[in-house]
């Protein structure tokens, strides 16, 4: 598998072997029964479940089988965790949808590029547009980290006291409780990407 640069967790070695186990962990427990316990009621090794619930090997389908009649559960119940939907949002040129964002002021176009993908935090992309009619205001708060990217035009960005003089190919990225939105607009029309992430409630 190829890296990158980024420090986020690699994804999993024996995904289906790990979630499989962990399944199994989880509905042995809410039963309260010990590794022995479902070890002798499937008629396997206690060890051998052990390691089955540790992701450590790939056990036969006759033993996910008995491990599924000793937990009295299907034994598609014990493939949940790895049939979870990994979503994906993808929107063509010009597809985005055009919102009024809180706050959003005359001359400035926010375009949604992706939305709905689960999990615990919310990451909204947006490809701002700042027309010639646009005027500067700095008064943008909200919980999160935003990050933006200039595409086109020049802006003196504010952010919590200080100014960045930003051009295309620049990023900065912030804390967004902070008070920030561009304070000088040199150069329009201006774009830029707008990624904002924060903890879904």
């Amino acid at each position: 598998m190829l890296n990158t640069a980024s420090n986020a967790p690699g994804v999993e070695e024996r995904p289906l072997e790990k979630a499989l186990g962990h399944q199994i962990r989880i509905l042995r427990r809410e039963r309260d029964l010990s590794v022995v316990d479902l070890a002798h009621a499937a008629g396997i090794s206690p060890g051998m479940i052990s390691k089955i619930e540790n992701g450590a090997i790939s056990p036969s389908l006759s033993s996910v089988n008995a491990i599924a009649g000793a937990l009295n559960v299907p034994i598609t119940a014990l493939f949940a965790a790895f049939e979870e939907r990994r979503d994906c949002s993808y929107v063509r040129k010009g597809g985005g949808v055009v919102i009024e964002r809180r706050g959003t002021k005359v001359g400035h176009i926010y375009e949604l590029l992706g939305a709905g993908i689960g999990g615990d935090l919310v990451v909204e992309p947006y490809l701002i547009t700042l027309q010639a009619e646009a005027e500067a205001y700095t008064s943008f708060r909200h919980a999160g980290t935003e990050i933006i990217y200039m595409l086109t035009g020049e802006v003196l960005y504010h952010h919590a006291g200080n100014d960045y003089h930003l051009t295309p190919g620049d990023t900065l990225m912030f804390d967004s409780n902070g008070l920030h939105g561009p304070a000088k607009l040199l150069k329009l029309p201006m774009t830029y990407l707008s990624v904002i992430i924060y903890q879904r409630n």
